[in-house]
């Protein structure tokens, strides 16, 4: 025993080596969060203009929560922004306590008060925000919805890299092509969440979508000085009907826009192999249950936050979840499978973050889809005598792949509050609207450029004609002027974006990390067993795919963590690059994970992982 207890302590000790040879990391932010700054103020002016004049404007950092000015939306205090980042970087329970958290509070015009105080009623600004306060709340007034583990980052851990160990480029800049053209697709986005996947290609809103985003310089191929190696591999070319909305990896572009772990379905427990009937029945088999690749059914044409009251109150915290509508166009389709973005965004709504690849490995298991060849016991067993189970098996891979989800949540955090504090699209949704609705401030100067070009092609005109809908429809808004002159990105979500930044993104860092896991244990150039399927418009059936190209067991994967990571863009609450660079930290999580793990195994085994990039490793 004294010689196993060696040993033990022997493999932690070269596990912890191997964790502290891998490369030191430098992280490094855009350098805009004390870049922009508030002007001068006048003699005699106002107090709450004194306290902002010269001080940092904190125009492209994530502020929701503290408290903001109603007439620009920008923050009302900058010492509350310094007073978070102390919390942050500190991770004392104490200093998230004494950071204000709501609305300002008025008496008679003037502030008496920045944030809640517990066992405070709030009197918010929007009619939904005050209709919400009967909603499933018994009465009670709608709450402040407090921060999500901003302290995560500085937490250590015992298996894969340190959560500071790794690390994200740079986010792009206000006035970049890049971020205009990041923030042109998530208003396209929000405007085609009710289209059918199955009608894309012949859909004249996408086209028109199309056209729009290519006359932007991140997609014509214009020349554009000064990009950042970072940059210059995250560029795309022109957009496409094969290529529009969809993921930058190997398998994004082949097949249906779904997944097939999104939605086909598995043999029964007792029947042969996979068939017509068994993939499009959807039904995955959960040990001797089933569940369906459905979702609920959210009310169509329904988008959120498109009033500048409303967005002011999410951006002051109205906890606002939960008050979404699924009324649907018929009572008993209550769920169906996921026909468009809207029901994706439904999916990235309420989803465990591993579920989706968990359901995956489940999926792979009942298909009978083999492991990478370097895996031990998949001889027969007459010749292996042994098989695999607690080690290599079901077991091993099904738990390992939920595993990393919580290294790569930490490692994201760490990014999102401590380094970049990037501001999430319906912040910049309002930027634009302010500047819209109330030209001439130069405060928002750095916006310029992206406000001109989206209006130049006509993107902005666009979504004031969606908002003007949405609200003379759902907000009774029949003749004031904001009825007609809201620019806000509209969402899929009442409350709006999660209580933490934008870069990286949470799903995206959990996405790459968990399929990662995948790609390493099942043969990754094995061809899925057809017949491939699509949900019909719809969402009540699948579809057959006739004449779908073979479907690798790589490509699903990869579109399944794309189609997760950009669910959220179709939310509205996530930049491309948040998926992009995310899905490759959660991978650098995985493959940090794997690496110790291998030395902890008696077998002589081996991993063949084919990267995000298009490189393959061997572990």
């Amino acid at each position: 025993m004294e010689s196993r207890r060696t040993q033990a302590r022997n493999i932690r000790i070269e596990a912890a080596h191997v964790a502290f040879n891998r490369a030191p990391v430098v992280h490094e932010s855009n350098g805009e969060e004390l870049q922009y700054r508030f002007g001068p103020t006048e003699n005699n002016a106002p107090p709450e203009d004194v306290v902002r004049s010269g001080q940092p404007s904190h125009l492209t950092s994530y502020t929701k929560g503290l408290p903001h000015r109603e007439d620009d939306g920008l923050i009302a205090h900058p010492t509350d922004f310094q007073t978070f980042v102390r919390g942050i970087d500190s991770g004392d329970v104490r200093d998230f306590r004494d950071t204000p958290l709501g609305p300002l509070q008025r008496s008679g015009g003037q502030v008496i008060g920045r944030g809640a105080q517990p066992g405070q009623a709030i009197d918010w600004s929007s009619a939904f925000t005050k209709s919400c306060a009967v909603r499933d709340r018994k009465g009670g007034a709608v709450p402040v919805r407090a921060w999500e583990s901003q302290g995560a980052g500085n937490t250590f851990d015992l298996e894969g890299p340190d959560a500071q160990a790794v690390t994200m480029p740079p986010a792009p800049v206000a006035d970049s092509p890049e971020l205009i053209a990041e923030m042109a697709e998530v208003y396209e986005m929000a405007l085609l969440r009710d289209v059918p996947f199955a009608k894309f290609e012949h859909d004249g809103d996408v086209q028109a979508a199309i056209a729009r985003l290519n006359q932007l310089e991140w997609f014509n191929g214009s020349e554009i000085v000064g990009l950042s190696a970072a940059a210059q591999a995250r560029r795309r070319g022109a957009v496409t009907i094969a290529n529009a909305f969809r993921g930058t990896t190997f398998g994004d572009c082949v097949g249906p826009y779904l997944s097939q772990f999104l939605c086909a379905g598995t043999p029964e427990l007792g029947s042969g192999g996979q068939t017509a009937e068994s993939a499009t029945a959807g039904f995955v088999r959960y040990g001797a249950m089933v569940f369906q690749n459905k979702v609920r059914f959210a009310t169509p044409y329904r988008d959120y936050m498109t009033t500048w009251e409303w967005w002011l109150d999410v951006q002051n915290g109205a906890d606002l979840r939960g008050t979404e509508t699924y009324e649907g166009d018929c009572a008993s389709d209550r769920y169906r499978f996921i026909a468009n973005p809207r029901d994706l965004a439904t999916y990235v709504h309420y989803d465990a973050l591993y579920q989706a690849y968990l359901n995956a490995c489940l999926s792979m298991l009942a298909l009978g889809i083999p492991f990478d060849p370097g895996i031990p016991f998949q001889g027969a067993d007459v010749m292996d005598r042994q098989q695999g189970f607690a080690h290599f098996g079901g077991p091993h891979i099904l738990s390992l792949v939920t595993e990393v989800a919580t290294r790569a949540l930490k490692a994201v955090r760490f990014q999102k509050f401590n380094v970049h504090r990037r501001l999430r699209p319906e912040a910049v949704g309002g930027r634009l609207h302010r500047m819209k609705n109330s030209p001439g401030n130069p405060t928002f100067a750095p916006f310029e450029p992206m406000c001109d070009r989206l209006t130049e092609i006509g993107l902005l005109e666009a979504v004031r004609g969606h908002n003007a809908r949405q609200n003379t429809i759902h907000d009774g808004r029949q003749c004031d002027q904001e009825r007609d002159t809201s620019y806000l990105l509209p969402m899929a979500f009442p409350e709006g974006s999660p209580m933490h930044p934008a870069y990286g993104a949470g799903h995206a860092t959990v996405a790459g990390a968990c399929v990662t896991i995948l790609k390493a244990f099942f043969d990754h150039r094995y061809v899925l067993p057809g017949p491939y399927v699509y949900p019909a418009p719809c969402g009540t059936k699948l579809e057959i795919a006739a004449g779908t190209p073979a479907l690798t067991v790589e490509g699903e994967l990869n579109k399944l963590a794309s189609n997760i990571s950009i669910g959220r863009n179709w939310a509205g609450v996530h930049y491309c690059t948040d998926y992009s660079e995310s899905v490759r930290l959660g991978e650098a999580i995985a493959i940090g994970i794997l690496e110790e793990q291998k030395l902890t195994y008696g077998e002589n085994f081996s991993m063949s992982l084919p990267r995000f990039d298009g490189t393959t490793i061997r572990i």
